[in-house]
């Protein structure tokens, strides 16, 4: 398809739904199809499997775990033998650490407990569908979507010492501490130790700790039973035990407050825990891998991180070098998220002539592989020609001192957080759809509910439900 033909298709993934609870099924489908996705639903796994049989294009299939005769796990299972190319996610209200570790065993992208978020479904399939987009196959590996896979992408020396690191540590069953900056590919390193290692069967399970309260932290660790506190109307499993036999990845570790840490120095001691709200010791066999954008012997001079878990963690100290120190990766990088945004666009992808490479190969890069990631899908969306030139590309560097919004004259200064520029990012693809919030999630890979979350932290209110004019916000009061 060609660059002028971009807005033809803004349809953001092809969804089967199988449930044989009729409510739950219709429920789904249209929490999706506001998403811009198109949807169709069965009422049974074996239903699903013929559908599957006859018609390969679904790009994710989305199945309950309890069905009367073949289950949600026997149709993964299933998918699976038949090498039917798929992203399969299972849905249960039933949630056990077996039937999650089987599902991803045999393929499954993730695994989500109801009562869901209606948020969190709808990024879960995007993930999905960029991880398919990417080339992603059902394999017990688990999930990397497309920046992850850049982090790994590059030719130079310090790329390649990342990499030999990798094939040294993987195989052991080390706590590895990866450090770096915010951007750089932390978390993917810590799925490529996991991919490696003989652990790669099981699940891993992450917990992203700056996105929770202390309160909702140790819940999310250790679970919690029924009545444990105000709101645990059901018995929850925590990660650590979704995580047995497998890998658990702590990102952003300092941010787990320090009465907690003191637990979690248990739990890498002694491998046991005990639940919210209950005196029952369970134990696990679980390896620790924990990132951090931190200077952390900073945080434990300062009384903030406790220095018997910073040396628990730091078993073997991985650092993800900064992008301006290897420019040598840049070119494969942006020519990766070129591709991954016309896919996600259905054009064309975009090229770089020999002074926009100079000017991406000569930036300091402070937002490191996430800023590159961003100023390449804005580039994808907002420019008409097929080949990118340096004026094309340098308004929107941090470090060339501006970054130009087509419907606002403010520029970020350099040294912008990455906040303001993934703000920069969404306005801009929003005024380039004329306010159409569908095609703008399609675009930047995420789904309708997120950006309408992102478009009202940044203090916008829509006037309509479906923007189809020349931006219908307006500011809230």
């Amino acid at each position: 398809m060609s660059r002028n033909e971009k807005q033809v298709n803004p349809d953001a993934g092809r969804i089967l739904v199988v449930d044989d609870h009729a409510q739950a099924r219709e429920s789904m489908g249209d929490i999706l199809r506001r998403a811009g996705h198109r949807v169709q639903c069965c009422s049974s796994a074996v239903e699903a499997l013929q559908t599957l049989r006859s018609e390969r294009s679904f790009d994710v299939v989305l199945t309950d775990l309890k069905m009367p005769g073949m289950s949600g796990l026997d149709l993964i299972r299933a998918l699976h033998l038949e090498r039917i190319e798929t992203q399969a996610v299972m849905v249960t209200a039933h949630a056990t650490v077996a039937s999650a570790v089987s599902a991803m065993r045999h393929g499954a992208f993730d695994y989500i407990e109801k009562p869901f978020d209606v948020d969190q479904l709808e990024q879960l399939v995007a993930r999905a569908i960029r991880h398919g987009a990417a080339g992603g196959r059902r394999s017990s590996v688990p999930a990397v979507d497309g920046h992850a896979l850049a982090a790994m992408i590059g030719s130079s020396a310090a790329t390649a010492a990342l990499r030999q690191r990798i094939a040294q540590v993987a195989p052991t069953d080390v706590t590895v501490l990866i450090t770096g900056e915010s951007g750089s590919g932390k978390e993917v390193v810590a799925r490529a130790i996991h991919a490696a290692s003989r652990r790669a069967a099981g699940a891993m399970v992450s917990l992203n700790c700056p996105a929770l309260s202390p309160q909702l932290m140790e819940s999310e660790l250790f679970g919690h039973e029924k009545g444990a506190f105000t709101s645990a109307d059901v018995p929850r499993t925590g990660r650590f035990e979704l995580a047995d036999s497998g890998t658990i990845l702590l990102d952003e570790v300092t941010e787990i407050s320090l009465p907690l840490q003191a637990k979690l120095l248990r739990v890498l001691q002694e491998k046991s825990f005990e639940r919210v709200g209950s005196s029952q010791t369970r134990s696990v066999d679980v390896r620790v891998l924990a990132t951090t954008n931190r200077d952390l012997h900073r945080e434990v001079s300062e009384g903030r991180f406790r220095e018997d878990l910073y040396f628990r963690l730091a078993v073997v100290p991985l650092h993800v070098p900064a992008l301006r120190q290897r420019p040598e990766d840049i070119l494969p990088l942006a020519e990766h998220f070129l591709n991954l945004a016309a896919q996600r666009l259905g054009i064309d992808p975009c090229r770089l002539n020999s002074d926009a490479i100079e000017l991406l190969q000569a930036s300091t890069w402070p937002g490191n592989v996430r800023e590159l990631e961003n100023l390449m899908t804005r580039a994808s969306v907002l420019c008409s020609r097929q080949t990118l030139s340096a004026d094309d590309l340098r308004p929107w560097l941090l470090d060339g001192g501006t970054s130009v919004q087509p419907a606002a004259s403010s520029a970020l200064p350099v040294g912008a957080k990455l906040d303001d520029i993934e703000r920069a990012l969404i306005e801009a693809t929003l005024e380039h759809y004329e306010g159409h919030r569908g095609k703008t999630a399609k675009a930047l890979g995420i789904g309708v509910r997120t950006l309408a979350n992102k478009l009202r932290s940044y203090g916008y209110a829509p006037r309509t439900k479906t923007f189809v004019g020349p931006m219908p916000l307006r500011k809230a009061a």
